[in-house]
């Protein structure tokens, strides 16, 4: 009674001939955008009105008969709506890539935290890969143990949540798993590579570190004439630590 049987996989799909599911439809328009459907099957049940299930009383079929063409208008494949699901999610995360990242020091008070006010002014820069900084501090930990490392900011800012810091409610530290770290008391010493700097141990100039993006050395002898190449040090007065040196190296691909 629904013309079922005249609806063929084979047949124009533009063309279709179950009156059931024709009815109705005018105000059942279909929406280009398949972003909202998390599934195939959820697309399909779009397509199906309340009059369709009032007569086929079956689900199943009544996605069948939309899949097959039993439905004015286009409807996708399964192969075409996953290419389009695709294509969406992919703009999608692109859009929010392209997103600027609210700073952690975004308006925070830094004017009595000279370190933090130097950690804020590099954030934007570090984070963007135009900066590439290496942050070495000595100072106590939280068993009275003194403590010294060398940390690649870039890559603290991308594993962990800064905001913490910039609200002095926690204190940066080096850690052993930061590109160096010695604790004076136990003598346990660690170094480890990051995603930006290879290190470079020197007999005669100490420890040295290679950036990886454009295989400059820097140099964080404090006895050395300089760093290295667009490379600068910066001694930070400040009563927050007992010591904090910066290394900035401005980043150039390698030609």
């Amino acid at each position: 009674p629904f013309g079922l049987t005249s609806c063929s996989r084979h047949g124009p799909r533009r063309k279709p001939s179950c009156p059931a599911m024709e009815e109705g439809y005018g105000s059942h328009q279909y929406e280009d955008s398949v972003e909202r459907f998390t599934t195939y099957e959820d697309y399909l049940d779009s397509q199906i009105t309340h009059q369709d299930r009032f007569y086929l009383e079956d689900e199943e079929l009544a996605r069948q008969l939309v899949e097959i063409g039993c439905r004015k208008g286009e409807v996708l494949s399964r192969e075409e709506f996953t290419a389009r699901w695709e294509a969406a999610e992919n703009a999608k995360k692109a859009r929010l890539q392209n997103i600027p990242k609210e700073l952690a020091s975004a308006e925070k008070d830094l004017t009595d935290k000279p370190f933090l006010h130097q950690l804020g002014f590099r954030e934007g820069l570090v984070g963007t890969g135009k900066l590439s900084t290496i942050i070495f501090i000595r100072d106590k930990n939280s068993k009275g143990q003194e403590i010294s490392g060398y940390i690649d900011y870039g890559h603290r800012l991308k594993t962990e949540n800064f905001e913490p810091y910039f609200d002095g409610k926690k204190r940066l530290l080096p850690r052993p798993s930061d590109l160096s770290f010695f604790n004076w008391d136990t003598q346990r010493s660690t170094s480890n590579e990051s995603p930006n700097f290879q290190i470079m141990p020197d007999h005669e100039q100490g420890l040295l570190f290679k950036n990886k993006r454009d295989r400059k050395v820097i140099n964080v002898d404090p006895r050395a004439e300089s760093p290295g190449d667009n490379s600068k040090r910066h001694e930070i007065k400040t009563n927050e630590y007992i010591q904090v040196v910066i290394f900035d190296h401005m980043t150039r691909k390698k030609s």
